[in-house]
């Protein structure tokens, strides 16, 4: 009896004792985070960790949420389980709500700056937004950025192209690592060519502040920042796609290792991709190409001293891209194909000494890239004419090579008492060469183009007191083509280009800044561009030759914006609303200029100008890391200065092609613990004016068709399983893009498709199937 009574006191103990939990609580840097706030969700059960961040607390259930704040930094909670007979050991990672609103960036200053403190509006994309909308490159992540759309252009080889406040692929500076090495060639495609396991952030300047990049920057910059190394860790994943039948199978890696002291550490990625054709129509031919693309590289650091750090990135991608009537004989055998085969090398080094107290510092950088392409483009022309026979005996494939090397050095300078405030001076010269080379005998066509840049910018970011902030500089640039004409003969053009800019920030109240730049910037005339894709059109192929007179545009950029960010325990929400204004000089615009025996024949002029205008909203919520929206809309208009002859049957028109006057996306994640996590995504696109020329057994007569607006969801789940005796983690995910399958119904069919008739939705509805071990 004596032995039931000490076993009912022992329970009735237990239970009003409850069960031990402990742990430590740190920030997502890693440092200690003392006194902060643990409790039990709905009681009054709480403690106080200690200064080294070590709590304990007692639970009298067994099913508690543990709930850890921090002034400035957001709460965490936990989902506790606990057996009768353990103590538990819950540790806590608090992300510092200024680690969200200040995030570093580099990109609107070329110089170190928080974004709450930049003059210049600069947006990021990080890797956990890739995750949420299962982009599997560097193409679908762009989309879910304000102001940013990306169209496919070709319906048979599915390119690609930016476009940042309304205005076309040429006129966005697309760097890497900081570097403008994605050349001409490289921009046909090279937007899907990028994994999104070899990029650690993206960073997005709209409109002419980023002007100090010269040539190309006038819509805005894109600078893709490759994976650094941080800590030791790993990851090895598998996705499978499917859309309608058609398979997508990606495996992807990832690896970083650091020594002790930090001084020396490396990542490496690679990705495979192989993806089948696809026919919407039931034409027999595609509408989404055949890829086979494998990539890899590393990103190395070495630290000899505590103000020295020497940085090397390199990157291989290889693709093989087909598209056009699927069967399995040669591409000059199939009715209409294209072909493309990249091998695609690049690579960066960079040096920075800091020295004079950190005031100052000294960065030199080289970087290159290098493409070697094979390519077809054909249509085999009616069997039996002389033509026929032709084109079996000398089928156009042809051959390219596009290296870019670039070379500068920037000096930063910090004066802490300069005019009341601090001021960081930065001075630099760079040089940038372009060569590209592109032939396909069969069709007289040859590009040979050399451009050379030389620059030079100053730049004063003056901080004039706690609420104002004096953004200013101006590059100089100095540009020649020397390209060869299509009919054989030489041309060169040299441009020298002044291109100031101003942004001023005001912080009138605390979380508050209102912004205003003005910009300018220049494009300058080259022989290859994304519009001189040869495109299928009638039949035959459409290309594109330069006018004799044809000189570089300019533009003049403003922009005035509201940007209000409200932190507090629990939420982090703000908005931001942006009016922008555009102007464009002797704009560049295409004109058809008939016909020769291949095909049509574009002629790239200078135009009289162009205005681009709008207004975008952004909004943005996050709880608790638990639940987080991201949004953003933009409202346009685009019109050249006078109407556009696009065909020689059409009315000319002021208003620009495949550009929407609405436009907008929105993210939204839910991850209630560490392991469960689920999101939506969506992009929309309104309506725009697209040309639709005329071919056999499609179209009887050139037209300017408007398309409709369309709508793409994307839904995604994931659960992750711990392996403690693996010391791993897998992670389970399943999802749908374009849920509602809104596609793109009325393709062009058959041999003689205008294969630039395509709008919407990049690909149809497709289910997502992932596994990562990490």
């Amino acid at each position: 009896m004596r032995r039931v009574i000490a076993l009912v006191f022992f329970c009735f103990s237990i239970i009003t004792n409850g069960q031990t939990i402990k742990g430590k609580v740190i920030s997502s840097s890693g440092e200690i985070l003392p006194f902060t706030n643990i409790y039990i969700k709905g009681t009054q059960t709480g403690t106080t960790a200690d200064e080294n961040g070590f709590y304990e607390l007692s639970a009298k259930q067994n099913r508690v949420v543990l709930v850890a704040s921090s002034v400035g930094f957001l709460s965490e909670r936990k989902t506790v389980t606990i057996n009768s007979s353990e103590e538990k050991i819950i540790n806590f990672t608090l992300t510092e709500t200024a680690e969200i609103l200040d995030q570093v960036t580099i990109t609107g200053t070329r110089t170190d700056k928080r974004r709450t403190n930049s003059p210049v509006i600069v947006n990021v994309i990080n890797s956990e937004t890739f995750a949420n909308v299962q982009a599997c490159n560097l193409s679908e992540g762009l989309k879910f950025q304000t102001g940013l759309r990306v169209e496919t252009d070709c319906q048979t080889c599915n390119y690609t192209q930016l476009r940042m406040n309304g205005l076309a692929g040429g006129y966005s500076q697309i760097l890497i690592n900081g570097r403008p090495i994605f050349s001409p060639l490289t921009g046909l495609y090279g937007l899907e060519q990028i994994p999104t396991n070899m990029i650690e952030r993206i960073e997005v300047v709209r409109g002419g502040g980023s002007a100090l990049y010269g040539s190309s920057a006038i819509g805005g910059t894109v600078n893709v920042i490759t994976k650094i190394p941080k800590r030791d860790n790993y990851s090895v994943g598998y996705t499978y796609q499917n859309s309608k039948g058609t398979s997508d199978n990606i495996i992807s890696g990832n690896g970083t290792l650091v020594n002790e002291d930090k001084s020396f550490g490396g990542t490496f990625f690679f990705n495979v991709r192989n993806r089948d054709l696809f026919d919407a129509n039931g034409d027999n031919f595609s509408e989404l190409p055949e890829l086979k693309n494998t990539a890899f590289g590393a990103n190395v650091f070495y630290i000899p001293t505590e103000n020295q750090k020497l940085e090397v990135n390199f990157s291989k991608l290889n693709e093989y891209r087909y598209g056009g009537e699927m069967n399995d004989d040669a591409p000059h055998l199939a009715l209409q194909s294209e072909e493309r085969k990249h091998d695609v090398y690049v690579s960066n080094v960079d040096y920075q000494i800091n020295f004079n107290d950190d005031k100052s510092s000294l960065i030199t950088y080289v970087a290159s890239q290098f493409t070697g392409r094979e390519h077809y483009t054909g249509v085999i022309p009616d069997i039996g004419t002389p033509e026929d026979f032709e084109h079996l005996a000398n089928p156009p494939y042809g051959s390219s090579e596009s290296s870019t090397f670039q070379g500068g050095i920037q000096l930063n300078h910090k004066l802490e008492e300069f005019l009341n405030g601090n001021a960081v001076f930065t001075i630099g010269s760079e040089f940038v060469q372009d060569d590209v080379f592109d032939v396909i005998e069969a069709y007289n066509y040859k590009i040979d183009q050399t451009t050379k840049n030389i620059g030079f910018f100053f730049q004063s970011d003056w901080e004039i007191s706690e609420k104002w902030n004096l953004l200013a500089g101006v590059r100089f640039d100095n540009h020649t083509l020397n390209a060869l004409k299509i009919d054989g003969s030489e041309k060169s053009i040299t441009n020298n280009v002044f291109s100031p800019r101003v942004s001023l920030l005001y912080k009138p109240f605390e979380k508050t800044q209102i912004r205003a730049t003005w910009g300018t910037g220049f494009r300058a005339p080259q022989a290859f561009d994304a519009d001189l894709h040869i495109a299928f059109a009638g039949g035959g192929i459409s290309r594109v030759v330069l006018a004799d007179d044809l000189k570089r545009e300019r533009s003049n950029s403003y922009s005035l914006s509201f940007n209000y960010d409200k932190p507090t325990e629990h939420y982090i929400y703000g908005f931001t609303l942006e009016g922008f204004c555009t102007k464009l000089d002797d704009a560049f615009i295409l004109e058809n200029i008939g016909t020769d025996e291949f095909g049509e024949l574009f002629e790239k002029r200078n135009g009289d100008g162009a205005t681009v205008k709008g207004l975008t909203l952004e909004a943005r919520l996050n709880y608790d890391g638990i639940f987080q929206l991201e949004s953003g809309f933009t409202i346009q208009s685009s019109e050249n200065t006078n109407p556009v002859l696009y065909s020689d049957i059409l009315t000319p028109k002021k208003e620009f092609l495949r550009t929407p006057t609405n436009y907008g996306y929105a993210t939204l994640s839910y991850e209630p613990n560490q392991k469960f996590k689920t999101s939506v995504n969506v992009v929309y696109t309104g309506k725009m004016d697209v040309l639709h020329l005329a071919s056999p057994n499609n179209l009887s007569s050139d037209e300017y068709f408007t398309s409709p607006n369309f709508t793409e969801v994307g839904l995604k789940s994931s659960y992750t399983f711990n392996l403690p005796e693996l010391k791993a983690n897998i992670e389970l995910s399943g999802g749908i893009k374009n849920v509602f399958d809104n596609y793109q119904t009325n393709f062009d069919i058959g041999r003689d498709r205008d294969s630039n008739f395509i709008y919407g939705a990049a690909i149809p509805r497709t289910l997502i199937f992932g596994i990562k071990l990490f």
